[in-house]
């Protein structure tokens, strides 16, 4: 099987996945998803990285996105993502967050710096997961700039306990927006060139996903195997060619 996609601002490309030796997709649940609002989760202290699940878990998955990126809808839909989900549920991974918005420049609008923000008022009230989980489900088409405030608190009903004077305040007066720009100047400088890595990026244990195993976050059960690989052995991923 071959194919190739480009994520979003050039980065996050599939290439072809690395071959599968286990017949048995893995994927999340119903079960996982349900269990995001259990799960503890906090802003780093750099003031940028956002970390949900167990703080000693393992394996430490970090990645880059942009909300309105429709790669990354992919990834965490169909891609690796309930897989990733899952393995944070069962506390084997941690996962960290850096919020893109970059979209916004290169499309015109604000639904990006919007959501991203909204993102952040959800960490406060200790509904960022499934906040996350939902947006990415109801994601807008890239090119219409559909976050907006009226938008976002939508969706919020859909999360238990989000809606509440203090999160709806903070999605429209942008209370979190030196977090939203401190979060892209975070994104751009990943890379030397400071474009930032493109999204969805990957980065497992410190290590940023070679470009040559790209196509495992939109493989699932490839996915689960390199996590696995990764508990076991953790020096051999750092030293991985």
């Amino acid at each position: 099987m071959g194919w190739s996609s480009t994520g979003c601002a050039g980065g996050g490309s599939r290439s072809e996945p690395a071959p599968v030796v286990e017949q048995t997709i893995a994927t999340g649940s119903k079960d996982s998803a349900a269990g995001l609002k259990y799960l503890p989760e906090k802003l780093g202290a750099d003031g940028i990285t956002i970390t949900v699940g167990d703080p000693g878990a393992p394996v430490t998955v970090l990645l880059y996105e942009d909300p309105r990126c429709p790669v990354c809808e992919e990834f965490e839909l169909t891609g690796a993502g309930p897989a990733l989900q899952a393995l944070t549920v069962q506390r084997d991974v941690k996962t960290q967050y850096v919020l893109a918005s970059f979209l916004d420049e290169r499309l015109g609008g604000s639904g990006s710096k919007k959501a991203v923000n909204a993102l952040r008022a959800a960490l406060d009230a200790g509904k960022f997961a499934e906040y996350h989980a939902v947006l990415y489900q109801n994601q807008p088409e890239e090119s219409v700039d559909g976050y907006t405030d009226a938008f976002l608190l939508q969706q919020a009903t859909k999360v238990a306990g989000l809606r509440s004077p203090a999160f709806d305040s903070a999605v429209k007066t942008m209370k979190y927006r030196a977090f939203v720009s401190a979060s892209q100047t975070a994104y751009d400088a990943a890379t030397p060139d400071h474009r930032g890595p493109g999204t969805p990026t990957g980065v497992i244990n410190g290590r940023r996903i070679p470009e040559a195993y790209s196509g495992v976050l939109f493989e699932p059960s490839t996915f689960r195997m390199l996590m696995r690989a990764v508990q076991q052995d953790p020096a051999a991923w750092l030293t991985l060619k």
